[in-house]
């Protein structure tokens, strides 16, 4: 057996500093037996040992001497082992090595986290996850991560090399860095040790050994007067957009800070922002927020902060953590490309207030690139379809599908958009309208200029949202887990009670209408589409007068056959107006009939009946469908193959009032227009 519990000065990190370590390597141990049992240094998550939750000596597989540990789970949930092992305290300074040897199974996954604090369950600082594919994923579950590859199926080392008065935990496999994060939760006091692997395409099977497991911790002696950098922020994002970086500041001295410079330099420009008037006292964090930006460009190049003239007196007592560099990569957005957030919230929902704020801060940073769309449930803004749609594809409140993908937390948006933003879509898709403000009437030109040829079910959908909305009741009161400050900053909503008044309330980017459904216009193109085709479908709305139409924007979707959102479009109303409209007798359809090849529909509004006049048909295969507002289909029929002019005839007799879509095939080629059954 080799244990050691060391405490005392080992060197220094610091002068006067007392270092922490342990170092096991399972071989003292007799097989079978339970580490719980064995050490008072290794617990459970329950700190019930001896059992299940604890985890056996095993000589089944080592990399040194004969024994190791082994973990073994089956089941999406984890477990039943969930092994701990504490730090010795709560570290928030300091130098903090972690090491181990793991061996994964083949065809299983590992995972462990990092516990911030000795009470376990509140924060967790650090999750590593290991996918059965060799994926490994290093997250502080904040959206700030590491995403490499590790080997399966045999035994190598990982390690966490962290500096915590810098905030730099740094990955290395097998001595190698695979990248350095900087820690939303700088702190950590435990390691959990759990069998899970159902996350990031993980398939529920985790089986993996662990052998010469070691930490360190190295305490640090605060000078007397120390400003350190630990993070750089908001400096992530697209080519070609302005950030306003932030910098957090830490007090790691004795003396409270008043005032500082802090200085960021990135492709050869460089802003400075002067503080003063603050008390940051010893251990305290500082965010500044610039207020000039800096504008990203392609290419990996680093930003570089730096901390000066604190208190007035120039250099501190530590000039190791006066600066911080990170690397940036701005990602390339895709021509053309727009991204889409279908949030699922509700005024009732307690977390909601974080879908509120991170789809604000998305459509505040990616002007031009984001479609936001709040989908309402049991809340005066619900719009029932929609939201059932929403609700049969996320298991809670609230939830983004980001371009229909599979559903995350509103703090993950942005990590999806980058990966999303990068993808080049079949189509650009422009949007135009008109609006007659007497009849309410709103008509939708959503153009698809087709960039690569496409095949298959491809569907446009449209959207209508709008912003600024107010009302008064109970039912337009936000309920807010926020509230008091005790859940964390959440962009205000920690100022704000619980629940939050309808009269303190404004609610942006609430979907009113997606047209025809869900699903999108069937039959939106032809079977088959070349590329430079540009194919055109109107969409027309009824627009309620509780509606502010100052406030509506429109978002046309491009589905493709899986039912994700390959592309979009958004234009606000008067934008949309002013790129102009083509009436629907003319050219309403998808794709243009032949000159001679014109379709119309009278009488409309109509009572009993109604024509279908199609124009000139040379010995073309002719198929009228109806659908109603919702795009079900009512009634389809194959007139096969006609010639000559044509006039079909409609009964609404029989139809309920409403607006219907009429949706004509002329062989390949295809027309909708509307019509109006009083």
């Amino acid at each position: 057996m080799k244990k050691i519990y060391l405490f005392g000065l080992i060197g220094s990190f610091s002068a006067g500093s007392i270092a922490q370590t342990m170092n096991e390597n399972f071989d003292g141990y007799t097989v079978g037996s339970y580490m719980g049992n064995n050490s008072g240094g290794w617990t459970t998550w329950s700190g019930t040992t001896g059992g299940a939750e604890d985890v056996q000596v095993t000589a089944a597989n080592a990399f040194s001497g004969s024994n190791s540990i082994y973990f073994v789970g089956s089941t999406s949930g984890g477990g039943p082992q969930d092994v701990v092992v504490p730090f010795g305290g709560a570290y928030n300074t300091g130098q903090f090595l972690f090491e181990t040897k793991i061996f994964v199974v083949s065809g299983k996954g590992a995972y462990f986290n990092f516990q911030g604090n000795t009470t376990l369950g509140q924060v967790w600082s650090l999750n590593c996850q290991m996918v059965q594919t060799g994926d490994l994923i290093l997250d502080d579950g904040s959206g700030n991560f590491i995403q490499t590859t590790y080997p399966t199926a045999t035994w190598f080392t990982l390690t966490l090399d962290i500096n915590l008065n810098s905030n730099e935990w740094e990955l290395l496999i097998d001595g190698v860095s695979q990248g350095v994060l900087q820690n939303t939760n700088n702190q950590l006091a435990s390691i959990d040790i759990f069998p899970v692997n159902s996350a990031n395409g993980g398939n529920n099977l985790s089986g993996f050994y662990l052998d010469d497991f070691t930490f360190n911790h190295t305490a640090y002696a605060l000078p007397a007067l120390n400003g350190a950098v630990t993070a750089i922020n908001n400096v992530t994002g697209v080519a070609g957009i302005n950030v306003q970086p932030g910098v957090t500041i830490r007090n790691l001295g004795t003396t409270d800070i008043n005032s500082f410079d802090i200085t960021i330099d990135y492709n050869g420009n460089q802003i400075v922002e002067n503080v003063t008037g603050v008390t940051i006292a010893s251990l305290e964090t500082y965010d500044v927020s610039f207020t000039n930006t800096i504008s990203l460009v392609a290419g990996s190049l680093p930003v570089v902060a730096t901390i000066s003239n604190i208190n007035s007196g120039g250099s501190d007592g530590d000039a190791t953590d006066d600066v911080k560099t990170v690397m940036i990569d701005p990602v390339v957005p895709a021509t053309g490309k727009v991204v889409v957030a279908e949030e699922g919230t509700g005024t009732w929902c307690q977390w909601c207030p974080r879908g509120a704020v991170y789809m604000d801060m998305m459509t505040q940073k990616y002007p031009g690139f984001f479609a936001p769309i709040a989908v309402h449930n049991g809340d005066p803004m619900t719009n029932d379809a929609y939201d059932a749609a929403i609700g049969a594809l996320i298991t809670g409140y609230p939830t983004v599908l980001v371009d229909r993908l599979p559903g995350v937390d509103p703090s993950a948006i942005e990590a999806d958009f980058l990966d999303r933003i990068v993808v080049a879509p079949k189509a650009f898709l422009e949007i135009g309208a008109q609006y007659n403000s007497t009849t309410g009437l709103l008509e939708v030109e959503v153009s698809a200029d087709f960039q690569s040829a496409i095949s298959g079910n491809y569907r446009l959908a449209c959207v209508v949202t709008e912003d600024d909305v107010t009302g008064t009741g109970s039912g337009w009161s936000q309920s807010n887990a926020y509230a008091g400050g005790g859940s964390g900053e959440m962009g205000g909503y920690e100022l704000l009670p619980n629940p939050v008044p309808a009269a303190q309330m404004v609610y942006d980017h609430v979907a009113r209408i997606i047209l025809p459904g869900f699903a999108g216009q069937p039959n939106s193109f032809p079977s088959s589409v070349a590329a430079g085709e540009i194919h055109t479908i109107n969409f027309n709305i009824d627009v309620p007068s509780t509606w502010d139409t100052n406030q509506l924007n429109i978002v046309a979707l491009l589905l493709d056959p899986s039912g994700d959102i390959d592309n979009a479009g958004f234009a606000t109303l008067s934008d949309a107006v002013a790129n102009g409209f083509n009436d629907a007798e003319t050219e309403v359809g998808m794709d243009e009939l032949a000159a001679d090849n014109t379709l119309r529909i009278y009488p409309n509004p109509a009572a009993d009946y109604a024509s279908i006049a199609v124009g000139q048909v040379e010995n073309e295969t002719v198929i009228v469908r109806i659908f109603d507002i919702n795009g079900r289909l009512i009634t389809e029929k194959n007139y096969g193959e006609l010639e000559g002019e044509i006039v079909l005839p409609v009964n609404t007799a029989l139809m309920n009032s409403g607006v219907y879509l009429i949706q004509v095939n002329v062989g390949e080629q295809q027309k909708n227009t509307r019509l109006v059954v009083e």
